[in-house]
């Protein structure tokens, strides 16, 4: 509608195959290329002030095997979780004092994808390793450690912010 296309033209243009339905409210043209992240994306028009965390996020730094049935991200505690249809998401709200750390901004088919970065993914994911499980933790940590050598000073930061300095200083520890 911003763009001066009406609810009809918009109609017209679905029935005749020249643009495709990305989520509510989302288009594109047919022949535009394929999307390279299209899930994380739709998330991140959708919710602009959310940022892609947990799975998704190790998925995004290829520090796992594992493939996120659902895009997870992080808002601020006491934000409302926004309605996306498509894909399936998960909301965590995270408090203020974790929230902001380790932001990064990727630019992915003209879109802004905020992303928390390898450590403080990595963080996370011990503190909620009751929820997508530890050994995605340490699998993450040491493909991590395969690829960079382990920056102890981030990953203390991090873990004090996160109050998980206690769970995850002995698997650091053990790999340095």
């Amino acid at each position: 509608m911003a763009a001066g296309i009406t609810r009809p033209m918009l109609n017209a243009l679905l029935d005749a195959g020249e643009i495709e339905r990305l989520g509510r409210g989302h288009y594109r043209l047919v022949v535009q290329p394929d999307l390279e992240l299209p899930d994380l994306t739709e998330v991140s028009l959708r919710a602009p002030r959310s940022v892609i965390c947990l799975i998704s996020a190790l998925d995004f730094h290829a520090l796992t095997t594992e493939i996120p049935h659902a895009v997870h991200f992080a808002i601020p505690r006491g934000a409302r979780a926004p309605h996306i249809d498509h894909p399936p998401t998960r909301p965590y709200w995270f408090g203020p004092r974790s929230y902001g750390l380790g932001i990064e901004e990727h630019i992915v088919d003209g879109v802004s994808i905020r992303v928390y970065d390898m450590e403080k993914t990595i963080v996370d994911c011990f503190q909620f390793r009751n929820r997508i499980g530890k050994a995605l933790a340490v699998e993450a940590l040491r493909e991590y450690r395969a690829r960079r050598g382990i920056d102890a000073g981030k990953f203390s930061r991090y873990a004090v912010a996160c109050r998980v300095q206690n769970v995850i200083t002995p698997y650091i520890e053990a790999l340095i």
